[in-house]
């Protein structure tokens, strides 16, 4: 089961999952956050994955869904403290080229675009 937890650091929302971001109703939750945020005009997201255990192929396609329909809204999807595994899986699927990441809040929060 996927816990999406959200709080506002100035100009950028922090969300942060713990659990399994996997196909099913877990992919859904991202999805439908992620749809409500831009809705709301919210352009800058951060995707907090300290406490993920896993990504599968459905997880990986909803965080690529986020990051292109943030985009194409002018904002901007980063991801936040990705595990060994987690790293290691994007590194494989040349997502890390794609999707920015790090390891440091402030950071990351810094990065993104005035």
């Amino acid at each position: 089961m996927l816990k999406i937890s959200q709080r506002d650091v100035e100009d950028v929302i922090i969300l942060e999952l713990k659990g399994k971001l996997i196909g099913g109703s877990e992919a859904n939750l991202l999805h439908d956050t992620m749809k409500d945020l831009i809705t709301a005009e919210k352009r800058k997201v951060l995707i907090d994955l300290a406490h993920v255990s896993w990504i599968d192929s459905t997880g990986l396609g909803t965080l690529i869904s986020a990051y292109t329909s943030l985009k194409k809204a002018e904002g901007e999807l980063k991801l936040l403290r990705l595990t060994k595994k987690i790293h290691n899986l994007l590194v494989i699927t040349q997502l890390i080229t794609v999707l920015e990441d790090w390891d440091d809040e402030k950071e990351a929060i810094a990065s993104f675009k005035s």
